[in-house]
């Protein structure tokens, strides 16, 4: 793991149709982390994700992702799972692969065979046919197959079964690059524990703590309990 600033967030505010949905939010994040970013629903990890990928716009304070603030060039440096809204139900799963490689200069044929075998995704079948599990699988292996420097996975493991949860957790090592950084928004806090090296919260519509796996661990039995811990007596 390198020390190497690779993401900064500073003062940042966005609202949406006059309703605040994060303020005051600063953070700096290195290269070759893997993330946890956790939080309610509704918290706010989606939009923060979406504005750090250039996404969700009129944001007030900066992002600056691998020394660029411009939206244009943010994109270039980072990957962020994708539903698939875009392409129509009878799609063939090829034809989605033949878009990447296309749209995405640093998509990476090899890593995406790889991939492919590992999740068994039959690329004959249509996006119609796919369930839940399966479309998540392909998301996942879209994403991964970008040489990036930023890896945003909103939600990656909805819908898989908890075998092959394990199994991509477990891979994920072999598929970053050593610099590269990744951040997972996920409910499977337990799964992804092993694999951490930070844990960022948001609540109260800013981010509540970041702090390092190994901190959070000297103090608590696990990063869930902590996690927990933070809402004890809100209900």
């Amino acid at each position: 793991m390198t020390n190497k600033e690779l993401l900064k967030i500073e003062h940042l505010d966005y609202r949406k149709n006059r309703r605040v949905i994060l303020h005051e939010v600063n953070l700096s994040i290195g290269t070759g982390h893997i993330i946890a970013l956790l939080g309610e629903n509704g918290a706010g990890k989606t939009t923060l994700m979406r504005i750090i990928s250039g996404v969700a716009k009129n944001y007030h304070g900066t992002v600056c992702l691998a020394g660029h603030e411009e939206e244009e060039k943010r994109k270039t440096h980072l990957a962020m799972t994708d539903p698939l809204k875009g392409f129509l139900k009878s799609s063939q799963l090829n034809d989605i692969v033949v878009f990447y490689k296309k749209v995405y200069s640093d998509f990476d044929s090899e890593r995406f065979e790889e991939l492919k075998d590992f999740m068994s995704i039959d690329l004959s079948m249509k996006l119609s046919q796919l369930s839940k599990g399966m479309r998540e699988k392909l998301i996942v292996a879209l994403t991964f197959s970008r040489q990036c420097d930023l890896y945003l996975l909103d939600e990656p493991f909805n819908g898989i079964d908890a075998m092959t949860r394990k199994k991509i957790v477990n891979s994920i090592l072999r598929w970053k690059s050593d610099d590269s950084t990744i951040i997972i928004s996920d409910h499977f806090v337990t799964e992804v524990a092993a694999i951490l090296d930070d844990v960022i919260i948001i609540k109260d519509r800013t981010v509540f703590t970041h702090v390092s796996a190994d901190e959070i661990l000297k103090k608590h039995q696990s990063i869930e309990s902590y996690y927990e811990s933070l809402y004890e007596g809100e209900e």
